[in-house]
This record gives C-alpha cells, sequence and structure tokens, in this order.
C-alpha cells in the first residue's frame, strides 16, 4: 500500500485523512498536508533542517503534538517544510519521535500562500490501527 492523505469536505476548517503501513509514514502524510494546507510544498527549497522530539504513552497525543510543533514553527520561525526523516520507536510503553524536517522560510511570492492555520484541533482527532494499517483523521483550524 502506497502511503497517502487526502482532503474532505468540511464547511468551515480544514480536515484531511491519512493512511499508511508504518507509524513514520503516516506522520509524514499527516506533516504534508498540514504543510500543503498552508504553502504548495513543492516550491519549498530544503535549504534548513531543524530536529523535532517528542515522547508519549499515547500515539494519537504525539502525533499532535508533532503537527502542532509544524504550527509552532511557521509561526514562530516563519518555516515551512517539503521533506520529513521521522524514526518511532516504542519502549517500555512509550512512542519516541525523531523528525529531520527540511524547509525554509516562507516567501509569499514563490511558495504560493495558500491558508494560515491557526491550531490543530482535538475535534474528530484520531489515530489507529485497522487491516495492518495506521489511520489518522485531522482537523485543522484555520
Amino acid at each position: 500500500m502506497e502511503p497517502f492523505h487526502k482532503f474532505l469536505d468540511h464547511t468551515a476548517d480544514v480536515f484531511f485523512v491519512a493512511k499508511a503501513e508504518t507509524l513514520p509514514q503516516l506522520f509524514e502524510q499527516c506533516a504534508l498536508a498540514v504543510e500543503e494546507t498552508m504553502v504548495d510544498v513543492e516550491m519549498v527549497h530544503r535549504k534548513t533542517k531543524i530536529k523535532i522530539l517528542g515522547e508519549d504513552k499515547n500515539i494519537g497525543n504525539l502525533l499532535y503534538d508533532f503537527l502542532d510543533d509544524l504550527v509552532f514553527f511557521k509561526d514562530y520561525q516563519q518555516l515551512v517544510f517539503s521533506k520529513f526523516e521521522i524514526t518511532i520507536d516504542e519502549h517500555d510503553g512509550k512512542y519516541s519521535l525523531v523528525c529531520w524536517a527540511s524547509g525554509e522560510k516562507i516567501d509569499h511570492t514563490r511558495h504560493d500562500p495558500k491558508v494560515d492555520i491557526k491550531a490543530i484541533t482535538r475535534h474528530m482527532f484520531e489515530v489507529f490501527k485497522q487491516d495492518n494499517a495506521w489511520k489518522a483523521q485531522v482537523l485543522v483550524d484555520i
């Protein structure tokens, strides 16, 4: 199965679902969906590489925090990303995330800005495993 994400209709915000065989692929698809909501990811050069770390007993909380970190970097440092190298390990009942995100500062002339994400919401947020695949659904406040 090829990992994917797709956007679904929602009245006021942006809603997407993602599916992948592995957790790192699922997190990558969700991260790409968040970035694609804001800019044309294909136009984002990989000039800057940052490390994002996370740890939680609950995989949903880990994904939520990770996506929230992406919004933080956009707000605080004006960074958007186009590539994610992600590893997720499980030890002693905790999930650990290491992500190297590559991108650059927002360039309004080149990145084709779309909408500004205000926050990742808990409403309708889900992460679960079904039929040997990981799935997520995420609603973002714009």
